[in-house]
């Protein structure tokens, strides 16, 4: 029995505020729980707009929405802004190019900040300052090293507030209208949301991989050998050519297309790992993962270095803060994209933006293969809906990133922070009119501004 139903069980005969907390306490022991006392919490904020993760999509939430005249608190769990892109250490744009707006501001500003190798690349460090700067700049109020543990509605079931854990404590958030933009669809699915999870036909999920940012290798050498993506390489080229290296120095990745990324002349980008069957919602599982990965990303590098040569001076400058992580929770919505959405290229009036990536499901059975499938499904250029980001089962609720409203396959494509960007925009936006208007995001009228 969950601390709910033993609530309500001993609440049924109106006595439940008579028994004594240690009465309530030895009842909720019996059934291996641990009963809370209640508290007040203290109000910490009432505002506009409340945007829960400042990743790609997050930051862009809260500068679309603080820039559009709400008042708007981003709220994320790490030290720093930029999820995946930062503390992930991503260190790649993905299906950017054709994205206007804030995505563009974004690649423009990296550019002129001398932070990028190429148009994809850049240096997390770099990213981070940017985007604090322009979170600064909108008059975007954020509070980092803080997360969301629980949601409320009011009684017409709309989300009116949230409740984090910080160094500060447990503290109460109010706002007029949300965005989750968590990845995992945290803030939805604790004010109530109905979500679906993993592969339909097995319920597993995609596998999650470190990052490693590494130093000692020459450009000019690894352009030569055909070691990173570049011009005149065909395919996956490069990524057999380092999986072959790789091997040599005794290691066999789990990974079986491990990428190389140039951020600098001296400093690339690697992602050779993959951690399967991690549940991305539990904490235990994730820390296995983080260190199992971590441990195999430095073991990667110590056989490359044996094989000296080009290899003799690589070392590891940084793994990422947290694992990357692929799947999560996908939110109900007002419209679901489908992989018939993919097939066809749909598009919408209510289009938020326009899908390039293709379907890219990362291997769920390395026993089957360690690389990449589309499932047999080909993907034409289609668009997002403004109502997938808008939640099906709470009111004033939106939802931005790869946890919107989509299925496995569709999900394997929008996922990639380039779209994640245009959703978030989208999504501050749409909550901030519905904010100052005191209405619902799908009672407003949305134009792409683009």
């Amino acid at each position: 029995m969950d601390r709910r139903k033993l609530i309500k069980s001993l609440a049924l005969t109106g006595t439940a505020p008579l028994l004594s907390f240690n009465t309530f306490q030895a009842k909720a022991k019996d059934e291996g729980m641990f009963a809370e006392p209640a508290k007040e919490i203290r109000i910490a904020e009432e505002t506009d707009v409340i945007v829960c993760g400042g990743g790609p999509a997050g930051i862009a939430a809260a500068i679309s929405s603080a820039r559009s005249g709400a008042k708007t608190r981003l709220i994320e769990f790490n030290g720093c802004l930029g999820g995946i892109w930062t503390a992930g250490l991503l260190s790649n744009l993905i299906d950017h190019e054709n994205k206007p707006g804030i995505m563009r501001e974004i690649v423009d500003r990296l550019v002129a900040s001398d932070a990028q190798m190429t148009a994809k690349n850049y240096d997390a460090e770099a990213m981070k300052v940017l985007l604090d700067k322009m979170c600064k700049e909108a008059g975007v109020d954020v509070r980092l090293h803080t997360r969301v543990v629980a949601a409320y509605t009011d009684r017409y079931n709309r989300l009116e507030t949230i409740i984090t854990e910080s160094q500060t404590g447990r503290e109460a958030w109010k706002a007029k209208a949300f965005i989750d933009a968590s990845g995992n669809g945290d803030l939805a699915a604790q004010a109530g949301c109905s979500f679906d999870f993993g592969h339909p036909d097995s319920g597993k999920y995609q596998p999650s991989s470190m990052m490693a940012i590494l130093t000692g290798l020459d450009y000019d050498v690894m352009y030569e050998n055909r070691l990173f993506r570049r011009e005149g390489i065909v395919g996956r080229e490069h990524k057999i050519k380092l999986r072959d290296e790789i091997r040599k120095g005794g290691i066999d990745p789990s990974y079986g297309l491990p990428t190389l990324f140039p951020i600098r002349k001296d400093l690339f980008a690697m992602m050779a790992n993959h951690e399967y069957n991690t549940h991305p919602l539990d904490a235990q599982q994730l820390t296995d993962a983080t260190m199992q990965s971590r441990i195999e990303v430095n073991d990667i590098i110590d056989g490359l270095r044996s094989n000296g040569g080009i290899w003799k001076d690589i070392r590891i400058v940084a793994t990422s803060e947290h694992i990357g992580m692929r799947e999560g929770r996908r939110i109900k919505g007002q419209y679901t994209i489908t992989k018939e959405d993919l097939i066809k290229g749909s598009t919408f009036k209510d289009a938020v933006c326009r899908v390039d990536f293709g379907v890219d499901v990362h291997s769920i059975d390395p026993n089957v293969s360690k690389g990449i499938t589309n499932e047999g499904v080909r993907a034409k250029p289609y668009d997002i809906p403004v109502r997938s980001l808008i939640a099906k089962d709470v009111g004033g609720l939106m939802m931005a990133g790869r946890c919107i409203s989509g299925d496995f396959l569709a999900h394997s494509s929008y996922r990639v922070t380039g779209n994640a960007v245009a959703m978030g925009e989208a999504a501050g936006m749409v909550s901030a009119s519905a904010a100052m208007k005191n209405t619902l995001p799908q009672e407003v009228s949305w134009k792409n501004p683009y």
